[in-house]
């Protein structure tokens, strides 16, 4: 069952559990250092999706993307590990499609690890469709990146 979300920007109060979610998430962790100044970049939005309703809630979710000239570059995205599968990627892909709209971001690509299914049914759901592979992206596997892009209709 879903816990009830609220979205809000990321602030640096968040980090700390941010980075613990990173951690657990990604082979090649982003540093402290590269989320300040992803805070600090104006093209840079950022969603933190914690519990409603409950001060001091923990982070349970974030995503950083890149709006630039009407188009979108999801950078980052990742759920707290007991939380997944409950429906808090969504609600964070919600929240960055809704900023489009309001920023008119008519166009959003990503990359994403050809292993990660998860990842490409979530993009999926969401109308990304697959464009083009990065050979050899990921520089600590080799491994090849899928191109995704949605498109406002």
């Amino acid at each position: 069952m879903s816990p009830s979300i609220e979205l809000s920007p990321v602030t640096e109060e968040y980090l700390e559990e941010i980075l613990a979610i990173e951690r657990a998430s990604f082979p090649t962790p982003w540093s402290r250092e590269l989320f300040l100044r992803e805070l600090d970049l104006v093209i840079s939005r950022s969603l933190a999706a914690r519990e409603a309703r409950r001060p001091g809630a923990s982070v349970c979710g974030y995503m950083f993307f890149w709006f630039v000239a009407g188009e979108g570059q999801l950078q980052r995205i990742a759920v707290r590990q007991d939380l997944r599968r409950a429906g808090i990627a969504d609600c964070l892909m919600k929240g960055m499609l809704d900023l489009c709209t309001r920023e008119d971001v008519t166009r959003v690509v990503l990359e994403v690890r050809r292993s990660n299914a998860a990842a490409i049914e979530l993009y999926r759901k969401w109308g990304f469709q697959r464009t083009g592979t990065r050979r050899g992206y990921y520089p600590e596997t080799g491994e090849d990146a899928l191109l995704m892009e949605w498109n406002a209709s």
